[in-house]
């Protein structure tokens, strides 16, 4: 028998990527569970969209979490493409505030919206190149003063 909070965990991250799904769909990935369970940090589940060595990943424990782009073996954060794109951190919708789990699945809907068309359906070439350049600036960044 599933506990509450595991079935929260999966029923909200099931919810929050039916709100990603139809990006993802129109542009050939495939939506499936990877992993549930329970950790040092209490109960989680994670999921991903597919196309062929691309893969979109998210976690969810308690929030929307860890959000990560891969092609092969290669990947970046979330933090790390919007860095690139938007040529400073934080700057992107997600992550957001709100005390709604759903809201930072509609923040992250409007970051692949707006900005991840490359992602979707550049060349890999492309792809790799925002990788290397999200976390040069992400290391710039992190070294400049406040």
């Amino acid at each position: 028998m599933k506990s509450r909070e595991s079935a929260n965990s999966e029923e909200i991250l099931l919810q929050g990527s039916e709100l990603l799904k139809p990006i993802f769909s129109k542009h050939g990935f495939n939506f499936s569970f990877t992993d549930k369970g329970s950790g040092s940090g209490g109960r989680f589940a994670s999921a991903e969209f597919r196309r062929g060595d691309r893969r979109f990943e998210l976690h969810f424990r308690y929030s929307l979490g860890m959000v990560t782009y891969h092609l092969g073996s290669k990947s970046i954060s979330h933090e790390e493409y919007m860095c690139s794109v938007l040529e400073r951190p934080h700057q992107s919708h997600y992550p957001g505030f709100s005390s709604n789990p759903l809201d930072a699945f509609r923040d992250l809907r409007l970051d692949i919206e707006n900005y991840c068309g490359e992602f979707l359906e550049g060349t890999d070439v492309s792809i790799l190149h925002r990788m290397r350049d999200g976390r040069a600036r992400m290391a710039t960044q992190s070294k400049l003063p406040d």
